[in-house]
């Protein structure tokens, strides 16, 4: 039989996210104003006029998907042994950030703060921001080395996950 499970995961906002999304969004529309306006002043001629309009219709645009690209939830799927995570961004872009297998965790348990890691370790973030329930598992990779990803499963996830876990890691997670 297998096992599988899926989950999705959305990051939380801190306060500090909302402040920089805000910004963008007052800087963008300053920026696309500030354009207009000297195209409004360049209406004599009308090339420079079209262009500055153009680029304010362009700032704008890129203002949306800007602060667009600040939602962020991460996919968990698992299916025996092997843990996909994916990125999503703004419900539409997918960008894969780790594919691994339990059986290959050369540490796994409950995350804290002020954990060692080591200097050649890269540290892969997929969890919603909420301290309380974030887990950790060490494994190497073939494209990066040493890994610890961070990430927020639920029950059923870690019910799968135990499952495939190593034997000297199963009793302490």
């Amino acid at each position: 039989m297998d096992n599988f499970a899926e989950q999705l995961v959305k990051k939380n906002e801190t306060s500090a996210d909302k402040t920089r999304r805000v910004l963008m969004v007052i800087v963008g529309i300053l920026f696309s104003l500030a354009l207009a306006a000297l195209a409004v002043l360049q209406l004599r001629t009308p090339l420079i006029a079209l262009l500055g309009f153009a680029l304010a219709v362009a700032a704008g645009y890129g203002t949306f998907h800007i602060v667009q690209n600040t939602f962020v939830e991460y996919e968990y799927t698992f299916t025996n042994g092997d843990l996909d995570v994916d990125k999503i961004i703004a419900k539409k872009k997918r960008r894969e950030m780790v594919s691994t297998n339990a059986r290959e965790f050369t540490a796994f348990g409950k995350y804290e703060d002020g954990m060692e890691e080591s200097e050649d370790m890269t540290v892969i973030m997929a969890a919603d921001n909420i301290a309380s329930h974030e887990y950790y598992a060490d494994f190497n990779d073939e494209t990066v080395g040493s890994a610890r990803l961070i990430f927020a499963p639920n029950e059923r996830m870690l019910e799968n996950i135990q499952k495939f876990l190593p034997a000297k890691l199963r009793h302490r997670s």
